[in-house]
């Protein structure tokens, strides 16, 4: 026993010391809590649309781990991730648990090509964000795999194929006797038969083809995507799916500057993609429920970045408009409806040391609904903040925030249904590592 004890002890020991067995830790987090002039405690009052900051009511968190195993010329990188989400209003939650990643991405495979990567598994799969408003602009990610990263002259190409069955349709599943109301059921009148239906799930998956790093002028570069989401049919068997197969189509300019950077992005969708333009999807899922949006389409402009505007200075935003045509309302009231969305969020910051700052964020949005009411408010947010180090970016925050709330739309959208009006008053940590 003392002799395996002995090797078991040396066996660790190497695994331990030999830096080839270290593995990459990494993630994200954010977690607080707020006190609310309504008495409702936290809130968090449309954030893609007026701005996150001071305006989040949840506590989330991503922690990853990764391993690059390298053989000659080629690199297998082994990769995982859990996320969690949850309210936050006590201490000890559970919440909403998921194993986000677990994937292995191989570079170095290719002799003609040794930047290329090939990958499967489930993945976070190349997404695009505005971090002021927490907006996915585009986010197909899934299981799946696909080859990223070919040389084409300059410019670099990505194919993937990723698994999109997350939508289920009602489908006619015979006959059946229900109890007609009011009428005594021993009578004949009693029942009457009807269709009878069940919910079957889509088989349904994504092509996302991406091209890179084309070159306009200085510091300036162009990447566009395009997204296929098909349907091949049911669970059960059944190839006749009610939703078209829809397109979304991405082109987004990425201009480095002096001071900054700013990206301009146009979108275009049909079918579920297209009601998703002004419902601020991302091409992560489609709605195949019904042929709600079958003649749907939608048009998508966003301008977003970070601009340094002095010495202590510095200053983020996004710009978006957003139309939908011919669309559902939503995924409950399937009417047809026509929809515009119109937001602006700016983001100053003044770094009063290398680790002291004061943050303004300041928000509004409207939008319109041809045959279902409007929308409408606003946000202002003041925090003291304190940070590792300069730089928009720079996390860990801890941040204390002050955030006024305006909702002005037809329909409430506050927690306290019977105010229009809030005042927060909270503390929040922001991390990335």
């Amino acid at each position: 026993m003392k002799k395996y004890s002995l090797i078991a002890a040396a066996i660790a020991g190497a695994l331990v010391a030999t830096p080839s067995f270290a593995v990459d830790y990494f993630g994200y987090f954010r977690a607080g809590t707020a006190l609310s002039s309504n008495g409702t405690g936290d809130a968090s009052y449309e954030k893609q649309k007026v701005g996150r900051l001071g305006n989040e009511n949840d506590n989330y968190s991503e922690f990853g781990f990764g391993k690059d195993l390298q053989t000659g010329e080629q690199t297998w990188r082994v990769e995982s991730m859990i996320a969690s989400g949850n309210s936050g209003t006590n201490g000890w939650q559970d919440g909403d648990f998921n194993v986000a990643q677990y994937n292995v991405q191989a570079t170095g495979l290719f002799s003609f090509d040794r930047q290329a990567t090939v990958w499967a598994g489930k993945r976070y799969y190349q997404r695009k964000d505005v971090h002021i408003t927490d907006f996915y602009f585009l986010n197909t990610s899934g299981t799946g795999g696909g080859i990223e990263n070919i040389s084409v002259g300059n410019q670099k190409l990505s194919l993937a194929l990723i698994d999109h069955s997350s939508s289920k349709q009602k489908t006619l599943d015979g006959k059946e006797w229900v109890r007609v109301p009011g009428q005594n059921p021993s009578s004949p009148d009693g029942w009457k038969e009807q269709d009878k239906y069940k919910e079957d799930e889509v088989k349904a998956y994504v092509a996302d083809v991406r091209l890179a790093n084309i070159g306009l002028w200085e510091d300036a570069t162009l990447e566009i995507a395009g997204v296929y989401n098909f349907a091949t049919g049911t669970a059960s068997g059944d190839k006749n799916v009610k939703a078209d197969d829809g397109v979304l189509a991405t082109a987004i300019l990425h201009q480095n500057m002096s001071n900054g950077f700013n990206q301009t992005v146009v979108q275009y969708g049909n079918s579920s993609y297209g009601a998703q333009m002004a419902d601020l999807g991302n091409g992560g899922n489609f709605d195949r429920k019904d042929d709600a949006n079958n003649g749907a389409q939608g048009v998508r402009l966003l301008n977003w970045g970070v601009i340094s505007l002095g010495d202590k200075w510095e200053m983020g935003h996004q710009l978006l408009a957003a139309r939908s045509t011919d669309a559902a309302i939503s995924a409950t009231n399937r009417a047809k409806t026509d929809h515009d969305l119109i937001s602006a969020v700016i983001r100053p910051m003044y770094q009063w040391t290398t680790t002291v700052r004061t943050i303004f964020e300041a928000g509004a949005y409207q939008e319109n609904y041809s045959n279902a009411g409007n929308k409408k408010g606003s946000k202002f947010t003041v925090a003291q903040a304190f940070s590792m180090g300069e730089g928009f970016f720079a996390r860990p925050e801890i941040r204390v925030y002050g955030t006024y709330l305006d909702d002005r739309s037809d329909s409430a959208q506050l927690s306290d249904k019977s105010k229009k009006k809030e005042f927060l008053l909270g503390v929040q940590v922001e991390a990335w590592f």
